[in-house]
């Protein structure tokens, strides 16, 4: 019985180091991406206009996208207002013109196009935006590294450090490498995968931590592979029931949440992996072991 376990540890260390491979390729790959596609930015960080407009209740949300496309080079969010034949538009500039164009390019569609209201967001809105949502990223990666130094040692806190990494940068190529919109909604996703992506690696930590105190003289490649084993069947439940969710979300959310719903659904797949791959591997390779962990005795007072 002992031997088969061994075996299955065996082949669940070469699994991971395999895996960490792939994930230094793919993160390396990523930061690539990035630096030369660059992102597609959204009217929340570009400008555009906002304009509530009232058609005819026939008309649908999908030959609106179609014509305002045509006349704009960013993607076109068109929400439902509440009340039939009521739209909220949210679009760059037509042709550098007002937002009252709108009833030009709608025409084709029906001759009563009523503006209710319209509101211009401004580059230096969107350029304001954009530095509070850098910003917050940035708060929230310190406030996990201020966290992940309390809770373990230099070198776990480091594994599940690069595995938070990797898993925000992977998702933000996916973005970069096909052009979608990258909007508050996608940088709202990012952040809750920071969150997300921490869980997985902070429970395997843990186990880890556990069984260097319980077997210090075992080999720390055996002391993580079983640690992963130990916690597999909890990280696989937990992230197959929010990948169940995301995906309801991403299916009947529409078009508004599509974007969150991709970026969420990518971050949990990848956030899984690299927490059994990068998040152990990286102690591993940095010589952790239960001396770091080891508890000094109390002095005794004379």
């Amino acid at each position: 019985m002992e031997l088969k376990n061994m075996s299955k540890l065996s082949k669940l260390t070469k699994a991971r180091y395999l895996s960490s491979i792939f994930s230094v390729l793919v993160m390396l790959s990523s930061i690539g991406i990035i630096l030369v596609n660059g992102f597609n930015w959204g009217l929340d960080f570009t400008g555009g206009i906002v304009t509530e407009v009232k058609l005819d209740p026939k008309i649908k949300a999908e030959q609106i996208s179609e014509l305002l496309a045509k006349t704009s080079e960013q993607e076109v969010s068109v929400i439902s207002a509440g009340e039939p034949g009521r739209w909220i538009l949210r679009y760059a500039k037509v042709d550098n013109a007002g937002a009252q164009d709108i009833k030009t390019v709608l025409a084709p569609l029906t001759d009563n196009v009523q503006v209710l209201n319209s509101s211009i967001v401004g580059p230096q809105i969107g350029q304001e935006l954009a530095e509070q949502g850098g910003l917050a990223l940035l708060a929230a990666m310190l406030c996990i590294l201020a966290y992940l130094s309390f809770r373990f040692e230099w070198r776990l806190a480091s594994g599940a450090l690069l595995a938070l990494f990797h898993d925000v940068i992977f998702v933000l190529a996916f973005f970069s490498l096909t052009q979608m919109e990258f909007n508050l909604t996608i940088l709202a996703a990012v952040l809750a995968i920071l969150g997300y992506s921490l869980n997985d690696s902070i429970v395997i930590a843990d186990r880890v931590r556990e069984v260097l105190i319980a077997k210090p003289k075992a080999a720390i490649d055996e002391i993580c592979s079983s640690a992963v084993q130990a916690t597999f069947s909890r990280t696989m439940v937990t992230s197959g029931t929010t990948l169940f969710t995301v995906a309801a979300l991403w299916i009947m959310g529409g078009a508004p949440l599509q974007g969150f719903s991709i970026a969420m659904f990518l971050g949990i797949m990848i956030g899984t992996i690299s927490s059994v791959s990068v998040g152990t591997c990286l102690p591993e390779f940095l010589k952790v072991s239960a001396e770091h962990y080891k508890v000094e005795p109390l002095s005794e007072t004379p």
